[in-house]
């Protein structure tokens, strides 16, 4: 009888350190629902917590490439921004000025990914998503 206790034993011990090791590699953000839990995810991911005043030199700053966040999202991103090549008008980016941003986290990775791939040529880290979305959660009214 001590056979099958143990092997469901482990068995439970396996599937919950591939369901840790799961959430820490990133599926945490993929599930969350709202800005702080998308920033408490990418802050995991990154190793360390967020430093919004690094998320805001980012955000207006050249990453290399012809355009910065700001080029389209305007340098304070409360108001509504435009496309800088199209001139398609961008709602704002800050949460508290527009509620329905980060809150669809399958959304924001696609925008995050291609943002990123013409502000920066390649993908962000966790670390510059957190410390982005740190500085746009603290923009308040």
């Amino acid at each position: 009888m001590t056979r099958p206790t143990r092997h469901r034993s482990t068995l439970a011990t396996a599937l919950a350190a591939t369901l840790a090791a799961t959430l820490l590699a990133g599926a945490a953000p993929a599930r969350a629902a709202t800005p702080a839990e998308l920033l408490a995810g990418y802050s995991a991911q990154a190793g360390a917590p967020a430093v919004p005043a690094r998320g805001q030199a980012f955000f207006t700053s050249r990453q290399g490439q012809e355009w910065s966040c700001a080029s389209c999202h305007a340098a304070l991103p409360t108001q509504a921004g435009k496309h800088a090549s199209t001139g398609k008008p961008i709602a704002a980016l800050a949460p508290a000025f527009n509620p329905e941003r980060f809150t669809d986290p399958a959304k924001v990775e696609k925008w995050f990914r291609r943002n990123c791939k013409d502000v920066a040529a390649r993908e962000c880290t966790p670390a510059e998503k957190a410390d982005v979305l740190a500085w746009l959660i603290g923009l308040k009214p």
